[in-house]
């Protein structure tokens, strides 16, 4: 079971009690909650925070500023400061990898898990992330279901089936993969016919004998609610004439009458969610294995109903503590403490300045175009597109005057100039404010072009410029404290959904437990829940 040093979840009042600690927590500062980074300059977001922690913060090296949403203080900060920073790390679930693969299993409860590592053709086509996640997931699945005395398993949000086939080929159970894109299932089926083929003609290679293989039906359906998965627990996967498959009403198919687990990989949104209630509501279903992602797309309209089916609040508890989180807030659930303590000083500094011509370029739009700020607008990434072309220009200049860095690197990984960058460069202060100007121009044109707004000729990119560049290295310092909130309310939403089925009663068993490296795979907690049969 998932806890910290402080708090644990093995009841639902020992989860609730954490809860109600978050809530407490964090409502003294919902303006970082609320708050949109695009803003920073148009609503002077710094004035919301303690002076102190800024003035403290403004001048500290970028590593320093990376390492808050992970916990880490430093000695000469104020005390209020260190005290907001360590409180938010006591409230978070740890994210440490509880099952350790490499050496023995931890927990006693999964001391039957083996992870099969995946031969080169199941694993064609996964990263190494993805193959992390899959060998994992597949085995903790494999074993569930067998302690569960389950053959039939429902992969949820199935993509293109890698989780689908590592548990239909290697654990030999029978696999229904389902995903809202058709496409994804044409692929997974093609993919899986070219595994069932390798495997056969390897038999044949070796004069093994011949068996059938367990190849995956996947079905093309969007995931609503809970009735859909219900649906599909009670009735068999067929093939028309023409070879779609669909969802038989004839309940006296091959998996009718048999139990289901129903997993998902990173399933997104309500999806996961509705997984949870659909363990809980179906009684074919007897476990559940539920890594979530994509907070920001959870629902919350029907907050004020009782029996709304929300994504959140889904528990009880939490619907009668009155908590809210608007997409900002849940957008900033799905940041990864791990992740930016690992970046470094020169992605770091990338990832502020990016912030930093985003928010400026708000501020353009305020100005110029202020209708466009009513429909909440997105421009992508074309930041970061802009970031590569200044790089490689800065790399030939480099390497044609032959000005390597101190590392024996060319000087060109040095993207823009910082006060705190240790990396020395070549090029004079004026000609890199010269540089970033011109990158933020770009950047405003590109935003514009991908918006599809004319450009003004009385445009005045250089005073927004000039009025931004005065608070420019608060943007770090800002969103370092805010990221410090993430791991906290992502602790939030999963504890939520641990307490749904912790007030279900004592019908069943529900755990909480990090199984992935949290640096490769940021939403590595899986819900684990299996029911009692007395």
């Amino acid at each position: 079971m998932a806890k910290n040093c402080k708090y644990t979840c093995n009841t639902a009042s020992e989860t609730l009690e954490w809860i109600h600690a978050i809530i407490k927590f964090i409502t003294p500062y919902r303006y970082f909650l609320d708050a949109h980074v695009v803003n920073f300059f148009k609503d002077r977001l710094w004035e919301s925070v303690d002076k102190e922690w800024m003035n403290c913060l403004r001048k500290e090296p970028v590593e320093n500023l990376l390492r808050i949403p992970s916990g880490v203080v430093q000695d000469h900060w104020p005390d209020s400061l260190k005290g907001f920073i360590l409180t938010l790390r006591s409230l978070s679930l740890s994210r440490e990898q509880a099952l350790n693969f490499t050496s023995s299993v931890c927990l006693q409860e999964f001391s039957g898990m083996h992870r099969a590592s995946l031969s080169n053709v199941l694993a064609q086509g996964m990263n190494h992330k993805k193959k992390h996640e899959v060998e994992a997931l597949s085995a903790l699945v494999s074993l569930v279901a067998k302690q569960v005395g389950a053959r039939t398993v429902v992969d949820v949000g199935a993509g293109q089936g890698y989780l689908a086939q590592v548990l239909a080929f290697d654990y030999q159970l029978s696999v229904i993969a389902i995903d809202a894109c058709s496409h994804h299932g044409k692929i997974t089926d093609a993919r899986a016919e070219r595994i069932r083929k390798h495997y056969a003609a390897k038999m044949r290679k070796n004069c093994s004998e011949h068996r059938e293989f367990s190849v995956p039906k996947t079905v093309t359906c969007r995931v609503l609610s809970s009735d859909t998965l219900k649906t599909l627990s009670n009735s068999p996967v067929e093939n028309d004439h023409a070879g779609n498959q669909y969802l038989s009403q004839n309940c006296s198919g091959s998996h009718s009458d048999s139990t289901l687990v129903i997993a998902g990989l990173h399933a997104c949104g309500d999806l996961s969610v509705t997984m949870l209630r659909t363990f809980l509501e179906c009684d074919k279903v007897e476990a559940v294995i539920s890594v979530g992602c994509c907070y920001n797309l959870l629902s919350e309209e029907a907050i004020d109903i009782a029996e709304s089916c929300c994504g959140f609040p889904v528990s009880q508890g939490v619907k009668s503590a009155g908590v809210m989180l608007d997409k900002s807030a849940r957008d900033l659930a799905c940041q990864s403490a791990d992740r930016w303590r690992g970046l470094g000083e020169h992605a770091g500094l990338h990832n502020f300045e990016l912030h930093e011509y985003r928010a400026a370029f708000q501020m353009v739009l305020f100005r110029h175009y202020p209708n466009i700020l009513l429909e909440s607008p997105t421009i992508g990434r074309q930041g970061k597109a802009l970031r590569r072309q200044q790089n490689q220009r800065i790399l030939e200049s480099n390497l044609h005057h032959g000005t390597p860095s101190e590392s024996g690197e060319p000087q060109g990984s040095v993207e823009f100039p910082h006060e705190h960058s240790s990396i020395q460069s070549s090029i004079s202060s004026e000609s890199r404010a010269a540089e970033r100007y011109s990158l933020f121009v770009k950047f405003c044109e590109s935003g514009l072009d991908r918006l599809h707004l004319p450009r003004l000729e009385n445009t005045d990119y250089s005073r927004v410029w000039r009025e931004s560049k005065s608070y420019a290295e608060l943007i770090g310092p800002y969103w370092s404290l805010r990221a410090a909130l993430g791991p906290v309310l992502e602790t939030l939403i999963l504890l939520d959904r641990l307490v749904l089925l912790q007030e279900y009663g004592n019908d069943l068993e529900a755990s909480l437990l990090p199984i992935f490296n949290p640096v490769l795979s940021p939403r590595n907690m899986a819900i684990i829940a299996k029911k009692i049969r007395k």
